[in-house]
């Protein structure tokens, strides 16, 4: 397992602490998923956090219902015509959540050492004496001496805003439980969440089946983050139900956030598209101390596999706080220097005081992250880690990658249809930005012939460092090779947003048939050398 001490550059100097950070069209390489919500839903403060770098815009179906999500995606589609910046759709699913409804909406304080009723009967009002939950099996499913969370957003280190409770016995559908700590919970809807005890509830709900089925299919949302993932099958049945809503396109991030999902890891690795290491409930779950362990192993597992990795849980302070704390900052860091391809922001965003500062100023720590990044033990790192015999594209994949460094390349451009090519080269982490021609293809079904493309390009945008274009189809309808209008197209958008100058080189990574080749191109004025 890498070492958090060793992914950074040796020559790193005291200098490039203390020089200013510099303004960048891309403020980092790793992306950065807003979660949208009451104080982030408005076009003008949508357009800010797209401009400050959120690449992937969350919906959390734990809140509220599709009517306000489609208000709210209406907005983000505005705020993209305006700011003409491209934002994926994340949609995040419920799964075997227990909530709590707090019916009055009134503020409810909570003393340590006082006791508490968990019960299942949902006649009785929500309190600071009983906790109704609508789940008939908890008294059966806990012992004495287990814990349960209460809150909006478990434990996020402010410890006044969630409730710790202990199991003290259970009578009946009653669970009698010790208030550890004096908390106030404030609004209508609050989490439950029972450590270390599965719940015997089907990871994807009805629920989350109606909303994919309907909100989903309307909106052709780019991903879904399968919340509480715990098995390999849970990702295959999530599939299976994507087709038949004509949604096989869609990606799935498995969110891994428990220690039933943690031992199945590998498994889910291999049937996800994407990880989301939630370290919500896991933290929660796990030690504090075993946290950042398996975080180092969750993402070195990814990077080696080629796939994307969020982390989530950065800057919890930032919810009601202007600057994060410094171990927070630190972390993000961190997060980096590990191999993360993306920031999850939630609560920060979703009824965050600061929503467009969060996403600011984590994209600076990300971007600082990224300077002293050591490439080259990275690049090695993976080498060391493919099959044998290694595959023809992923051979010219590294090369490109190799190459880039040697010639001090200023952007990597890849043509590519499904997006694989450009994950491959990703994979081997290039110092550069990579951008992505995604090249339409042409298909017809019983009724008429369309392009695909736009989803693969808003996909792209969930990977570390690949910044995708969707190239025109006109070439493709005529069967006239995309290469040069495609490179055009890069090199133009390159220049415009202070990517590309004159004598600048580029490296390009295309497959031609069976065929995949790499090339060095010079930036002369308008002309290629």
């Amino acid at each position: 397992m890498q070492g958090g001490q060793l992914i950074v550059e040796e020559n790193t100097k005291l200098l490039s602490v203390l020089t200013p950070s510099k303004p960048s069209y891309i403020q980092s390489l790793t992306k950065i998923i807003g979660t949208l919500g009451p104080n982030s839903r408005s076009i003008e403060v949508i357009e800010a956090c797209l401009k400050a770098g959120m690449s992937v815009a969350r919906f959390d179906f734990s809140w509220l219902d599709g009517d306000y999500h489609q208000e709210t995606l209406e907005n983000l589609r505005m705020a993209m015509k305006n700011t003409r910046k491209l934002c994926a759709i994340m949609l995040d699913t419920t799964g075997p959540e227990l909530q709590v409804c707090n019916k009055t909406g009134n503020p409810v304080d909570f003393k340590a050492d006082s006791h508490i009723t968990v019960t299942s009967d949902l006649s009785k009002e929500f309190c600071a004496e009983v906790l109704p939950v609508d789940y008939a099996d908890l008294a059966k499913m806990v012992r004495k001496g287990d814990t349960v969370y209460l809150g909006q957003h478990l434990f996020t280190g402010h410890e006044t805003t969630s409730v710790w409770l202990e199991v003290l016995e259970t009578k009946g559908q009653d669970v009698i439980c010790l208030v550890k700590n004096s908390a106030t919970l404030a609004g209508s809807m609050f989490t439950v969440y029972v450590s270390n005890v599965p719940i015997n509830l089907p990871t994807l709900t009805e629920h989350d089946k109606q909303v994919i089925s309907k909100w989903g299919s309307r909106n052709n949302v780019d991903f879904i983050s399968l919340s509480y993932t715990c098995h390999a099958e849970d990702v295959k049945e999530l599939r299976d139900f994507l087709k038949k809503q004509n949604l096989s396109e869609t990606q799935i991030y498995a969110k891994v956030e428990t220690v039933e999902g943690m031992k199945h890891f590998d498994e889910i690795l291999q049937e996800a598209d994407g990880i989301i290491f939630g370290r919500g409930n896991l933290g929660i779950d796990l030690p504090p101390e075993k946290v950042f362990l398996f975080q180092k192993y969750a993402v070195n597992k990814c990077n080696i596999v080629g796939k994307p990795v969020v982390i989530t849980r950065v800057v919890d302070s930032m919810t009601g706080n202007l600057r994060p704390t410094r171990a927070e900052a630190t972390d993000v860091a961190n997060a980096v220097l590990d191999g993360a391809d993306g920031i999850m922001l939630g609560a920060e965003t979703l009824r965050g005081l600061y929503p467009v500062e969060s996403i600011k100023i984590v994209g600076k720590i990300c971007a600082e992250a990224e300077n002293v990044y050591n490439y080259t033990l990275n690049f090695k790192r993976i080498i060391r880690h493919v099959e044998e015999p290694m595959s023809y594209a992923e051979s010219v994949a590294s090369s490109a990658v190799r190459s880039a460094v040697k010639v001090n390349a200023a952007i990597i451009v890849v043509f590519t249809s499904s997006g694989r090519a450009a994950r491959l080269i990703a994979k081997y982490r290039p110092h550069v930005p990579v951008v992505a021609i995604v090249t339409p293809r042409l298909q017809a079904n019983s009724l008429k012939w369309t392009f695909s493309g736009a989803a693969q390009a808003r996909q792209l945008l969930g990977v570390r460092g690949v910044y995708p274009i969707l190239g025109s189809p006109d070439n493709v309808a005529s069967g006239s090779s995309i290469e040069e209008p495609g490179l055009r197209l890069a090199i133009e958008h390159g220049r415009s947003v202070g990517l590309l100058k004159s004598s600048d080189r580029i490296v390009v990574f295309q497959k031609i048939g069976d065929s995949a080749v790499v090339k060095i191109v010079e930036v002369q004025g308008q002309l290629l050398v």
